[in-house]
């Protein structure tokens, strides 16, 4: 039960960052643009999680009315 509230204190500051580091040689390798795409694309559901939560209620009724 602590660990959860902890993690909702994390969720109270509204702030959220996601990094992926990436090498030089990712970086000037030829597939790079698939490879910033393919990352981007992990984080669709987390970006997809986070509109619901933050645009519905507990009933799930929409905030942006």
């Amino acid at each position: 039960m602590i660990k959860i509230i902890l993690y909702i204190n994390l969720l109270r500051l509204k702030n959220f960052y996601v990094v992926h580091s990436f090498s030089d040689e990712e970086v000037i390798a030829a597939d790079f643009l698939d490879n910033v795409v393919f990352h981007f694309k992990l984080l669709r559901p987390f970006f997809n999680y986070m509109s619901e939560v933050l645009t519905t209620n507990l009933n799930g009724e929409s905030l942006l009315k």
